[in-house]
């Protein structure tokens, strides 16, 4: 975790980091309560780099699920705009739309009645599902515990394996549990990720599943690998209501976060955002 004053991250790790914060219920309330890093995740919505643009997105997801932000995010300046620039851009990718128009949705909805918030998700919904194509299939969760992930350049190694298979949505880590949450297409095996994290040499994953009576248990996968498909596009995004795996997020605990750890970064990505007016 230690760095010098000479590394001064770049947009894409910030993001990551952010997004990561994000999905931790913890520390959405600070997160938007930060007066840079709010500011900066509206600048990122702009950013040529289309991965940036997406895991921003991603970020903003998570911190609308908290409700007592979502005032504040609406009336931030430029939220609402730049997310229709998004839906708007005929360069995004399809993905990247439907994630753009449900925050939009999420944050317009708090000012909206309900009938008239029905309307408006149903037909911003209908109208990104257009850009997914029918290959858009349901998503599932599968939560894993990693032997091994125990460091950041572990962490990186794991990054990079799972960012490498197709068919996985997004993923976030536990590091003090040693586990991940990943979100992965219906039709893509679990068994897919334990192969792609065996791959590192240095790293073995188990499935954490619940018991009928509400434990938590490890399942081991075979050790025959199974084929990955390699992945050569961005992470797909499906809302969560159409993730058939609710119970497997209740699954895993929050103990991973570190308040203090997410303040310190909180802090420099505050400070690099507001030099980041400018690419």
């Amino acid at each position: 975790m230690n760095s010098t004053m000479s590394e001064e991250p770049d947009a894409l790790s910030v993001v990551n980091q952010l997004r990561d914060l994000a999905a931790d219920p913890l520390n959405r309330r600070a997160i938007v309560q930060d007066q840079g890093c709010l500011p900066g995740l509206i600048l990122f919505l702009d950013h040529p780099n289309p991965p940036v643009v997406h895991s921003a997105l991603l970020a903003l997801r998570y911190l609308a699920e908290c409700r007592a932000n979502r005032e504040k995010m609406k009336s931030e300046l430029g939220m609402m705009l730049s997310l229709q620039n998004v839906m708007q851009k005929t360069t995004t990718p399809g993905e990247t739309k439907l994630l753009a128009s449900e925050v939009y949705d999420i944050l317009q909805s708090s000012s909206l009645s309900d009938m008239d918030n029905m309307n408006e998700m149903n037909y911003r919904r209908r109208k990104a599902q257009f850009f997914l194509g029918s290959t858009n299939k349901r998503a599932k969760t599968v939560v894993l515990h990693i032997d091994g992930l125990d460091d950041s350049s572990r962490r990186n190694l794991c990054e990079e394996a799972l960012l490498k298979i197709k068919g996985v949505i997004s993923f976030t880590f536990q590091m003090a549990v040693q586990r991940c949450v990943v979100r992965i297409r219906s039709d893509l095996k679990a068994e897919a990720l334990a192969t792609a994290i065996a791959s590192t040499k240095v790293m073995k994953a188990q499935q954490v599943v619940k018991s009928e009576s509400g434990e938590e248990m490890l399942v081991p996968f075979q050790d025959t690998p199974v084929e990955v498909e390699q992945n050569t596009d961005l992470p797909e995004y499906l809302p969560e209501d159409e993730s058939p795996s609710k119970e497997q997020d209740k699954a895993v605990s929050r103990v991973g976060s570190h308040p203090e750890g997410a303040a310190s970064w909180l802090s420099t990505a505050a400070n690099f955002l507001s030099r980041s007016f400018y690419w």
